[in-house]
């Protein structure tokens, strides 16, 4: 079985924020090894832009998962946690967990895009990311993690480290 480097966003804008976060990683933590977790950061909502701020991080895990059984797997944690699926698209959430990167895998099915498709928009996403390992390339841009957040305009896309 492949060992996967996976880069996942974590976050959270409902209830005890950070406590929803850190159950994810935990429960993630039961079928894949935690190698690395950036700070936790208090971000200014994307897109849909009325609701409460969210509190974001990133995780970087190794596990023999392949891709596809990973998503279920996040897609169980999420779904226990109490997250619905009749919400608002970007709307508040309990817990998200994003698969970001999965080595340097392209993967586009109808249910899982490999690299996340808006994650090189993202400052929520690029800075944990940075703080994880600034030389991170993304594997369809061929570009890394800090030079895609040294490009990001910095209007509405407020974050601060906890």
């Amino acid at each position: 079985m492949a060992r996967h480097t996976v880069y996942l966003s974590v976050g959270s804008n409902m209830g005890t924020k950070e406590e929803n976060c850190r159950e994810g990683i935990l429960r993630l933590s039961r079928f894949s090894a935690i190698s690395a977790q950036s700070p936790f950061y208090r971000t200014e909502p994307v897109d849909y832009r009325d609701q409460d701020w969210f509190v974001n991080l990133a995780v970087c895990v190794r596990t023999d998962l392949e891709p596809r059984e990973l998503l279920l797997k996040l897609q169980a944690i999420q779904t226990k946690l109490g997250r619905r699926k009749d919400t608002v698209r970007y709307g508040p959430r309990l817990l998200d967990l994003d698969i970001l990167m999965v080595d340097d895998l392209v993967i586009k099915t109808p249910q899982l895009t490999v690299p996340h498709p808006r994650m090189h928009q993202r400052r929520f996403v690029l800075q944990p990311m940075c703080d994880i390992d600034p030389n991170i390339v993304h594997p369809v841009l061929k570009e890394t993690v800090t030079v895609l957040l040294e490009r990001l305009d910095e209007e509405g896309q407020a974050l601060v480290r906890m």
